[in-house]
């Protein structure tokens, strides 16, 4: 099966790279390019189904396509549940696996570009002083400029200061786009609460 589709995804012009058990995927350097893995639910030592559980709390966001000649809806929610992209059940149409990997390539490029585009917004957030970061995290909360003055004992002047600043280095153009820059970075676990 190994040898089939790498021959399939070569003939579609895609990169393959093939393992026969689960551990040499882990142990093997992964390309830092788009990519997805193609797992078999049966597979030597772990199955598809465990080691794709393995590789989310690894936290190595991958797309998967699962794939079983014996699959079954328990087994297929299982999957899904667990974040899998597809679930192909055998056999399959060629073309079924590779419009599966189209979607999971161009899933983990949309990923990819958010992650960047994350890790910039935390850069961003990282260079406000730290008095500025509470001003954001508070403004952010929903606390008017008088109500952060007086849990920061500052002046409401200063903290039109320090938000007009915070705004201007996060490149957040009005309020709104303030506490979503914030919430994404909380969610990120980037940014700590005020």
């Amino acid at each position: 099966m190994r040898n089939a589709l790498s021959s399939l995804f070569r003939s579609a012009e895609l990169g393959v790279c093939t393992y026969a058990r689960a551990q040499d995927f882990l142990d093997a350097t992964q390309a830092d390019a788009p990519s997805c893995l193609v797992l078999d639910i049966r597979l030597p030592g772990m199955n598809g189904l465990d080691f794709q559980d393995q590789l989310r709390k690894m936290k190595r966001p991958l797309p998967v396509i699962l794939m079983s000649a014996h699959g079954d809806v328990p087994m297929s929610v299982r999957a899904m549940k667990a974040g899998a992209l597809d679930f192909l059940t055998k056999p399959f149409r060629d073309q079924d696996m590779l419009d599966a990997v189209d979607r999971a390539l161009q899933q983990d490029t949309t990923q990819r570009i958010e992650r960047v585009a994350l890790l910039a917004m935390q850069a961003r957030f990282a260079s406000l002083t730290p008095r500025e970061q509470q001003v954001t995290l508070l403004v952010a909360d929903g606390k008017m400029n008088k109500q952060v003055a007086y849990t920061l004992d500052i002046s409401e002047v200063t903290v039109k200061i320090h938000r007009g600043v915070a705004m201007r280095k996060l490149g957040a153009a009005t309020l709104a786009d303030l506490v979503k820059m914030v919430e994404k970075l909380r969610a990120a676990g980037m940014a700590a609460d005020a």
